[in-house]
């Protein structure tokens, strides 16, 4: 009922889940940005439609979700290699994760 009443309702959908966003329990702990802090904020931009806010909030948030959705796929669909693909998938997003984490804390 709650969520009928905040999509049927004028507020701004964007503007909510900007004041509710998760906060990061390792960032809370230890004051360090984690390999996915900024991926909240770069999903509301993204679903915002301003793509360019999106990277340069958290650039992996393309290539995750294209993950997301591949697993998804190759689950439903029985293609033989599935496996394969996605462990490939897997480590290509793993390490695109690594490179803007590592390119955040030494070069930003």
């Amino acid at each position: 009922m709650f969520t009928i009443f905040i999509f049927c309702s004028s507020i701004n959908v964007f503007d909510w889940l900007q004041n509710h966003l998760i906060a990061c329990p390792f960032k809370t702990l230890t004051g360090i940005d984690c390999p996915g802090c900024g991926f909240q904020r770069s999903l509301i931009a993204l679903m915002q439609g301003d793509l360019s806010k999106s990277w340069s909030l958290y650039p992996p948030t393309i290539p995750l979700l294209f993950l997301f959705i591949s697993a998804g796929l190759l689950y439903r669909l029985k293609i033989k290699q599935h496996s394969l693909i996605f462990k490939i998938l897997v480590i290509a997003v793993g390490n695109f994760v690594m490179l803007s984490y590592i390119h955040k804390m030494f070069f930003s």
